[in-house]
Parts: structure tokens; C-alpha cells; sequence
């Protein structure tokens, strides 16, 4: 019987259960130390009607995320634009420069900055110069992860070139049966996608080949391949986020190759945990659903 049933027994307190185990449970989120450095989304772009969205977006994962992160934006437009936080006061879009100086002149922790991309990319040498400039922590790029391997996949399924479930046996007719996995970057960002490649075979047990679509040739000589060894219907899956990549080197890439592609990784939502737990580990901190690592203690004398 319980005490609400017994007269002039204090009324029930409600006390938390215990915490939820197994494999479905939600990861507890690491707490965030008050004072921490800002997370800063470095841009390989200009900020625009295209790139914007995926920005804003993508943050709004990461503070879902993690509710304790401060987070900023940054835009570099390009090689040749002038990285200068008072040029062009017509532009209202904060550029990497700006940011961090404005963290710089007031005082501010040293920000971490996380480019946004999935591999190797010029704007890399761009943004540790910056950086160099005030101190600020430059972490490595997004990828290869596995958690991008799923997100080609997902984009792959969304096009209808691939299963979105390895577990079911039905057939599609338009399934791929080898995937040249594009990237920006040239032949250094391409070699990085192959390990990606690797893990997306995995899940589609089929070929994967990576290649760079700004190196001539480069995506036409993958799908080649492809069906020298067997492939009769190759497709093509942007291994891009969105801002770095030119839609038109998308889109004369499958033009040229006459093969259907998917569409970039954009907002999809492992993107944005993936730019929260590269922050967290640029701040030591484990990445939800992982533990600390435990420091043995030396025997004192």
C-alpha cells in the first residue's frame, strides 16, 4: 500500500530514479567549465544566402549539444581576399580576423577555432596564420570520422542510391554499386577521404573510391575505374559540408561522368556533434557517452 493511502501520512516525495543503462540510453553530456574559450566555426567561405544557413544551423546543433558553449562564427572569403577586421565596413558578416581580435582586445580566454571542414583544404594555411596571430588554438579538421561515413550514407539513401538500412534485403533498382566519394582539397584532401571511404564500404558493401573535384580529371579517372572492375552503376557522394565547395564543380562532376550524385553533408546532425566533441576535446574534456581517461596515482617515496 502506498503512503498517499494512509490517512495522515505525509504526502509521497518523488525521488530521481536511477540512472538509465544499456546501449539506448542517452550519453550524459560533460559539463562545460564556466570561463572557457569560445567556440569559433571558421568559414572557408564568404558569408552569403548558401553558407549562412548551414552556419547557423550547425551551431544550433552544437549549443543542443552542449548548452555551455559559447559559440561564434567566422567567414574567410578566399585566398586573395584581405583578412583585415576594419576592412570593408559595408561587410557586416564577422571574418576570422575580427573575431578573434575582438576576443583579443577584450581580454577574452583565447578562442578555439574549428574549421569547417572534412579534410586537408588551402584555407587551412590561412587560418593558422590568423590564429598564430593572437594565440588561438587551431583544431584538426572534421574528418575522416565514422560519423561522416554516416552521413554519406544518409545522403546516398536520401537520393535513392543506396539501402538506408544495411539490415534490410528488399532491392533498389537505382542502388549504386560503387561510389566515388568527391572532395575539395586536391590530391592531399582526396587521400584523406579514402579512409572514409574505407568505413562507407563498409556500410554499403560496395566499392568505394575517393577523388577531388578540383583536380582535372580527377573524379572521371575514379568512376573509370569503377567500371573497369566490375561497377555498372557508379555514383557520386560529396564528401563536403557545403560553404567549401563550388556548386559547380558538384555539378560538372556528374555531368561529366553522366553518374547521379548525392547531396553534400550539409546540416545533417553528425556534422554538428562532431564540431561539439572536437571542442570538447580541445578542452580535455570526454565527448558524451565517452569517460575520462583515469590517471594512476604513483605510490609516494
Amino acid at each position: 500500500m502506498s503512503t498517499a493511502a494512509i490517512p495522515g501520512a505525509p504526502l509521497p516525495v518523488r525521488t530521481p530514479g536511477s540512472r538509465a543503462r544499456g546501449r539506448h540510453r542517452r550519453p550524459e553530456r560533460p559539463e562545460v567549465p564556466a570561463g572557457s574559450p569560445a567556440l569559433v566555426l571558421a568559414v572557408p567561405a564568404a558569408a552569403g544566402p548558401e553558407a549562412s544557413p548551414i552556419v547557423e544551423e550547425l551551431l544550433s546543433i552544437v549549443r543542443g549539444e552542449q548548452p555551455g558553449i559559447e559559440t561564434a562564427v567566422g567567414y574567410l572569403v578566399g585566398d586573395s581576399a584581405e583578412p583585415d577586421a576594419a576592412a570593408d565596413a559595408d561587410q557586416t558578416a564577422p571574418t576570422v580576423a575580427g573575431v578573434l581580435a575582438q576576443a583579443a582586445a577584450a581580454g577574452l580566454p583565447t578562442p578555439v577555432v574549428i574549421p569547417l571542414l572534412s579534410g586537408p583544404h588551402a584555407f587551412l594555411t590561412d587560418l593558422h596564420r590568423l590564429a598564430g596571430e593572437t594565440g588561438a588554438a587551431v583544431t584538426d579538421v572534421l574528418g575522416p570520422h565514422p560519423l561522416l561515413a554516416e552521413a554519406v550514407h544518409v545522403r546516398l539513401s536520401e537520393a535513392g542510391l543506396a539501402r538506408a538500412d544495411r539490415a534490410r534485403l528488399f532491392a533498389i533498382t537505382t542502388a549504386a554499386d560503387g561510389v566515388v566519394l568527391t572532395t575539395v582539397g586536391g590530391e592531399e584532401a582526396a587521400a584523406a577521404a579514402g579512409i572514409t571511404g574505407v568505413l562507407l564500404a563498409a556500410r554499403l558493401a560496395v566499392p568505394v573510391v575517393a577523388a577531388a573535384l578540383d583536380v582535372p580529371g580527377s573524379v572521371a579517372a575514379a568512376v573509370e575505374h569503377l567500371k573497369a572492375t566490375g561497377s555498372q552503376r557508379p555514383a557520386l557522394a560529396p564528401l563536403v559540408i557545403g560553404p567549401e565547395a563550388d556548386p559547380e564543380l558538384l555539378a560538372a562532376a556528374a555531368e561529366e561522368t553522366g553518374c547521379p550524385s548525392a547531396a553534400p553533408l550539409g546540416t545533417y546532425p553528425t556534422v554538428g556533434q562532431l564540431i561539439a566533441s572536437t571542442y570538447l576535446a580541445a578542452l580535455n574534456l570526454p565527448a558524451p557517452g565517452e569517460s575520462p581517461v583515469a590517471v594512476e596515482e604513483q605510490p609516494a617515496g
